[in-house]
């Protein structure tokens, strides 16, 4: 069976990879929304946690959220489910994937058209393999068959991990789940875990940006300082020029926004949410809607950062240099010949850097004068030219965002 698998994906491949790229016209800003792994992973006791596990009211409580609360209005309209919403096998007579009857009693097409109706989007997630990671039944030899049934059920977005599968057959298998979304005529936004599986190597990025939308590339995140740390780190290396990929319709994607649980400082809220905002990442949180605090809400609904996040230009920002635990990351943002800058102090201990920098050693040599805001408050620090320096003090796990517009030159 796995021999004849193998044929008929170099076959199929030869068929439709050649002729059929991305073309679903989405993701073309990161997308923003809420996922459940993070904050949920795989609760599957609704008998013992009613109110948490991965349930079909789960994800109604977090639509409600979403769209009483302001975030919908800010951009966030997924209502990502992720692993263990599945039967443990698929339908006898059909062979399409089900619903866990207890946990969704009114299946997935239900819980679509709930979302739809307050004017959300709604993922799914499935895997190339075998099975899920969580050993749900995957979509290895029913990749034409999922794609229909997303399809007739209405969803939005599609996460395709790579458990229970061969690295060596990503390459084709991806692509080829791209063209059976994309004939289905449904939009549904892809998102790959490809390269997740192979960062002891060198991936692809030009090929994964060809067939993606957005795609994981590092660890999964946790709910603390350190792992956010070590994401910024990895993507602050760049190894195999990710970024140079990143752009409207195609993304990397960092993983989830932890804010609003319980593993970051403010200050550490703050700096994830610029961070991810410079490297024009997916925005997804992972925490309880229900039950986020006033000032996390507050921040996740920040209209310069997410502004910053969302611009059209869609480049994603590098670091510019690491020096004592402090890094500059520059990303080019509208009006065009603007820039956001984030200085991002990683010491966790002492009181606290000055900074004194001019845009030239930065790198921009152009006779320009911009605009300088700081991006949480949206206060104006003055008006700058390259070469007129510039003070700005960061705390200790903390961060300094700011907005050089362009006004003249």
């Amino acid at each position: 069976m796995v021999l004849v698998y193998h044929i008929a994906l170099a076959t199929l491949a030869t068929l439709v990879v050649s002729t059929l790229a991305l073309n679903n016209g989405l993701a073309r800003t990161p997308p923003m929304g809420w996922l459940s792994w993070q904050r949920f992973r795989c609760n599957i006791n609704c008998v013992a946690d009613p109110k948490n596990c991965i349930s079909e009211q789960l994800y109604m409580d977090m639509a409600d959220r979403l769209a009483a609360d302001g975030y919908k209005e800010a951009g966030y309209v997924y209502v990502n489910i992720d692993d263990c919403w599945a039967s443990k096998e698929r339908d006898p007579k059909t062979l399409q994937l089900v619903a866990d009857p207890k946990r969704f009693p009114r299946g997935i097409k239900f819980l679509a058209d709930y979302v739809h109706a307050k004017g959300l989007k709604l993922g799914i997630y499935g895997d190339m393999g075998t099975l899920t990671c969580g050993g749900y039944p995957g979509s290895k030899f029913y990749m034409s068959l999922d794609a229909r049934t997303f399809a007739d059920w209405g969803i939005d977005s599609f996460k395709m991990d790579g458990c229970y599968s061969r690295t060596e057959d990503f390459t084709i298998a991806y692509p080829i789940m791209e063209a059976f979304l994309n004939s289905t005529g449904r939009p549904i936004l892809f998102s790959c875990s490809w390269p997740a599986y192979q960062i002891e190597s060198i991936p692809d990025y030009p090929r994964i940006a060809e067939y993606c939308n957005i795609w994981r590339n590092f660890d999964d995140i946790d709910d603390s300082w350190s792992s956010v740390q070590s994401i910024i780190e990895f993507y602050g290396t760049d190894k195999g020029n990710f970024s140079g990929v990143a752009g409207p319709g195609n993304f990397n994607d960092p993983d989830m926004i932890i804010v609003g649980n319980k593993g970051l400082s403010p200050s550490e809220a703050q700096a994830q949410m610029a961070m991810w905002a410079i490297m024009a990442a997916p925005l997804f949180l992972s925490n309880d809607l229900r039950t986020v605090d006033p000032e996390s809400r507050a921040l996740i609904l920040n209209k310069g950062v997410i502004a910053i996040n969302q611009d059209p230009l869609g480049i994603m920002g590098k670091r510019l240099f690491k020096n004592s635990g402090i890094e500059c990351w520059l990303r080019p943002v509208t009006p065009v010949g603007s820039y956001a800058v984030a200085f991002l102090n990683l010491n966790d201990g002492g009181s606290g850097t000055t900074l004194k920098y001019t845009l030239k050693t930065l790198g921009i040599q152009e006779t320009a004068t911009f605009n300088l805001t700081e991006v949480f408050t949206g206060t104006p620090l003055g008006v700058f030219t390259a070469d007129k320096s510039i003070t700005v003090f960061i705390d200790v796990s903390s961060v300094f965002l700011g907005k050089f517009s362009k006004i003249s030159g």
